[in-house]
């Protein structure tokens, strides 16, 4: 590092729902960012909110220490979205303007946005504005497009996990059939391998259109098998009527059909709050250093990305506005219907 050159200065963001492991990003970013490239480190308030209100903190690296188990964000997030036309007042809308201003009345170098797709197409359009903008990509949903996995997935796996574990001691005392219903609105990631790997009997995920009277008949056929109780998950966003939850729906219909007690539990936001795993201490870490020394490198309108567990970068153009599904075909699916899991699907 040359000595006498002004050193670089940054800001950090945390954007949409908050997840396990934001802190972990927030200290990656920050501690290299300081410790190794000798760099000042900004802190935005609440999300984009803070972007466009010149609302932040100076970061030390004093106060990135101790962050790292803690879940939330030291910085608060928002669901701000600053490219959307603010139509109820009839006003124009000027907050992109205001971000450009404070990027460039604070004298920053890069900015680097945490958070989902959203998040990540939100960050597209202030790269094309011509800020250096660096993305990193965060959901318990693990539906960001362009990379293997999101930090935040791996503590929500663990989570709903853990409940499926739990209803099962309650299910086959009552010989009930128990419904939990997990977050995932357009992807089925963590139905899919929470509910593997809680040894859910039917697994329901918006990418396989399912069929109830398939899932009655499963059931039917376990009761036949002498399998006393049934634990089926689903996400939240399977086909279902609007005016209740997915959960509920699937248990009515399954306990008008079969007579068999049925019981639903919503997971809701528990899914997203507390310590991250390790793994998502150490894959946030991973994002967060290499962003840092992406903005060192000149690496901008990049979104941090793990591919083969190795970090890499894809632009962010390529990332906004998709979505990373569940393939029907995907190896994982099929391994759990060789194992007589159902999906809800078979003929």
């Amino acid at each position: 590092m040359n000595t006498f050159a002004k050193p670089k200065r940054i800001g950090i963001l945390t954007a949409g729902g908050d997840c396990p492991g934001l802190n972990a990003a927030i200290r990656g970013v920050g501690k290299t960012a300081i410790v190794e490239f000798g760099m000042q480190v900004l802190g935005f308030n609440a999300g984009f909110s803070g972007l466009i209100n010149g609302d932040f903190i100076e970061l030390k690296a004093s106060q990135l220490s101790g962050i790292l188990t803690l879940g939330g964000t030291i910085l608060g997030t928002s669901r701000e979205k600053p490219y959307k036309l603010v139509a109820e007042d009839g006003k124009e809308n000027h907050k992109p303007e205001k971000i450009i201003e404070n990027y460039h009345h604070l004298g920053l170098d890069a900015v680097v946005c945490i958070g989902g797709n959203g998040t990540m197409k939100t960050a597209h359009l202030l790269s094309q504005e011509g800020l250096n903008i660096i993305g990193i990509p965060k959901t318990i949903d693990n539906d960001v497009w362009g990379t293997d996995v999101t930090f935040g997935f791996d503590s929500a796996v663990q989570i709903a996990t853990d409940a499926i574990d739990r209803l099962h001691t309650t299910a086959n005392s009552h010989q009930r059939v128990m419904i939990i219903e997990i977050m995932g609105h357009n992807a089925g990631w963590l139905a899919l391998y929470s509910g593997i790997a809680g040894g859910g009997d039917i697994i329901l995920i918006p990418e396989l259109p399912y069929n109830l009277d398939v899932v009655i008949r499963n059931i039917e056929k376990r009761y036949e098998d002498k399998k006393p109780y049934s634990i089926v998950v689903v996400a939240e966003g399977i086909e279902h009527p609007k005016n209740q939850s997915a959960a509920n729906y699937v248990a009515k219909t399954i306990e008008a059909a079969t007579g068999v007690e049925t019981r639903e539990t919503v997971l809701g936001y528990i899914q997203r709050g507390g310590s991250p795993t390790p793994m998502d201490r150490i894959l946030a870490t991973r994002y967060g250093a290499f962003a840092a020394q992406c903005i060192a490198d000149g690496n901008f309108g990049t979104m941090v990305a793990i591919h083969k567990n190795e970090v890499t970068t894809v632009p962010l153009e390529e990332v906004g506005g998709k979505l990373r599904l569940v393939e029907p075909s995907l190896g994982l699916i099929q391994k759990a219907r060789n194992m007589g899991v159902s999906f809800g699907d078979e003929e």
